[in-house]
């Protein structure tokens, strides 16, 4: 899996690296380090989380034009052999555009590439939204022209806020969705422990009746009334034997007489 993500200081080296692999147009770790520090929420990075390595990358800035609308330059952008065809170009580029937007209310993003770079033209113009606004003759070292482009952005933002608004809408039917069957399966749930236990307290009652005598079964008020009945039946058993010790002392007193 690879995730796209903020570029950070120790990419750097990585990103370089990536660049050497993929592009003719290198530039010294310097140059890294100024896009870095001076602008250090635009550049992006693309890592495979299976083995940590950078596998793509976008390293853009400002343009510092006074006399222009606020807008920002698209330096480099590379992708490893390994990893093209999978939309991460296409991902970086978003990035780091909508942090122009957020960051510097850019109004526009620039970028050259090469003519005979039908790839990258074919990414930009029909996948991206450039448009070529000219031709700049031996741009490159080599003495190759560049196509000069442009991406309005000015609807960009929009774009994206409306998007997030659709997909949170869509997570909320789903989430509400999940909700309503949760209640409905919490209801059942409740409702069906209640009738069992219900059902198991009448089998429980027949099965082992109710022992009264039990003082565990008996109310505060039953243990008062159950203690002055057993208190009444003390007394009256201890008055029955006191009669009969007297009348056997009585019957004894005959005998002598």
């Amino acid at each position: 899996m690879v995730t796209v993500r903020l570029a950070k200081p120790a990419d750097l080296l990585n990103m370089q690296h990536c660049n050497l692999l993929c592009l003719p147009e290198n530039y010294q770790m310097k140059y890294y380090f100024y896009h870095g520090l001076s602008w250090p929420q635009m550049s992006f990075v693309a890592e495979d989380e299976h083995s940590g390595k950078i596998v793509g990358y976008v390293l853009a800035k400002m343009e510092e034009d006074p006399d222009d609308l606020p807008h920002g330059h698209i330096t480099s952008l590379a992708v490893k052999r390994s990893h093209r065809r999978a939309g991460l170009a296409r991902k970086l580029m978003d990035q780091s555009a909508r942090a122009m937007v957020e960051s510097f209310s850019a109004r526009y993003v620039s970028l050259h590439v090469r003519v005979s770079n039908r790839a990258a033209l074919s990414l930009y113009r029909d996948n991206l939204g450039f448009q070529i606004s000219e031709v700049e003759s031996r741009y490159y070292g080599d003495g190759e022209d560049a196509y000069a482009m442009r991406r309005d952005l000015t609807t960009l933002l929009a774009s994206c806020e409306e998007t997030e608004k659709k997909l949170e809408q869509e997570f909320a039917k789903l989430t509400l969705g999940k909700e309503d069957a949760a209640i409905v399966d919490n209801k059942s749930e409740s409702y069906k422990p209640e009738v069992q236990k219900s059902e198991d307290a009448v089998e429980n009652t027949a099965d082992k009746p109710e022992d009264i005598s039990s003082p565990v079964n008996l109310t505060s008020k039953d243990r008062t009334e159950n203690d002055d009945i057993e208190g009444s039946k003390s007394d009256e058993n201890s008055k029955i034997i006191c009669e009969q010790n007297l009348d056997s002392h009585v019957n004894k007193v005959d005998d002598i007489d």
